[in-house]
């Protein structure tokens, strides 16, 4: 059986990969893996697997026959400016443990990147595909410094690893996870329940952002992106949407009539968004593999608070 292992999988986009990978490729095939097991337990396989140790990653492809590995086992921005050398160890350390696990098995990789691979000297408006990357967040060094590791894997040892750069996630799945862009996530829970939120960003930080089930989609389409088409194969620039906290809030209040924003701006968290581009092109991809988003402000926010509140009640 050609398996497929997630590493990471309790987080934010693992919690909506690993579903949708069950429903393509069948519930059998797909093996959710993390440190920690899960809340409460789910329908199909899972392994207690810390990529740190090589032996781990290394026992579950042989036992399952993994042939496609989508890690996602990483530590957040805000958290790994915190815990620097922790954030090191795991986001490279694991990366290079599942490099070294796929060139010895032939697995397949996706590596997830983010826009926290640029920096303040990155141009910060439509942020081209290949362009200066010089991050000043540790978050952002074990990202840059991955999309090379995953690029010499694939020149070096033909490493079929694929990748994207992430712009901030929204999800109503997961709860945030300490990154910086979680106040798009965090937003939508307290204007349900407390039609109040305090942003720990200013008012006009302007950020890429993309909703889950476009991530999700995108995962999958340059997985089977022909490689033949493939220029780039590893972090590709990709957006869907770009709004502040006022946008977004603006957005809300359509819905929410009376939500109400305030700012108590997070210098740390501050410091990492107005490092990071403010939009990018993501022409490369929509040219190799057809990357096309389907949602935008509108219908995210539609959505969010649709799903979100049939789980929440007001607290008041």
């Amino acid at each position: 059986m050609d398996a497929i292992l997630v590493t990471g999988a309790g987080g934010q986009i693992g919690s909506e990969l690993v579903p949708a990978l069950r429903q393509r490729w069948g519930e059998e095939r797909v093996i959710a893996s993390d440190i920690r097991m899960p809340a409460s337990p789910a329908a199909g396989a899972f392994e207690l697997l810390d990529c740190t140790r090589p032996e781990q990653i290394f026992e579950a492809i042989r036992r399952f026959g993994v042939r496609t590995i989508y890690h996602l086992a990483a530590m957040l921005s805000a958290v790994a400016e915190e815990r620097p050398q922790a954030a090191w160890n795991l986001n490279m350390g694991g990366l290079y443990n599942v490099l070294e696990a796929a060139r010895q098995n032939r697995c397949a990789v996706f590596f997830p990147s983010s826009i926290g691979a640029f920096g303040p000297t990155t141009p910060r408006d439509r942020t081209p595909q290949d362009t200066a990357q010089r991050p000043t967040t540790m978050y952002g060094v074990s990202k840059v410094s991955g999309e090379l590791l995953c690029d010499y894997y694939a020149q070096r040892f033909g490493v079929d690893v694929r990748g994207i750069r992430l712009p901030g996630l929204i999800s109503h799945t997961a709860p945030p996870g300490g990154g910086t862009t979680d106040y798009a996530v965090e937003i939508f829970y307290q204007a349900i329940r407390y039609r109040h939120y305090t942003c720990f960003l200013r008012a006009d930080t302007s950020l890429d952002m993309m909703y889950m089930p476009d991530a999700i989609r995108a995962i999958a389409e340059v997985m089977a992106a022909d490689s033949t088409r493939l220029k780039h194969r590893n972090s590709f620039n990709i957006s869907a949407m770009n709004f502040t906290p006022e946008r977004l809030a603006a957005e809300i209040r359509k819905h929410v009539p009376d939500f109400v924003i305030d700012y108590e701006v997070d210098p740390t968290r501050q410091a990492i968004a107005d490092s990071w581009p403010r939009s990018v092109d993501d022409g490369a991809a929509r040219a190799e593999w057809g990357w096309k988003p389907e949602f935008d402000i509108a219908a995210m926010t539609r959505d969010m608070l649709e799903k979100l509140r049939a789980r929440l009640k007001p607290a008041r």
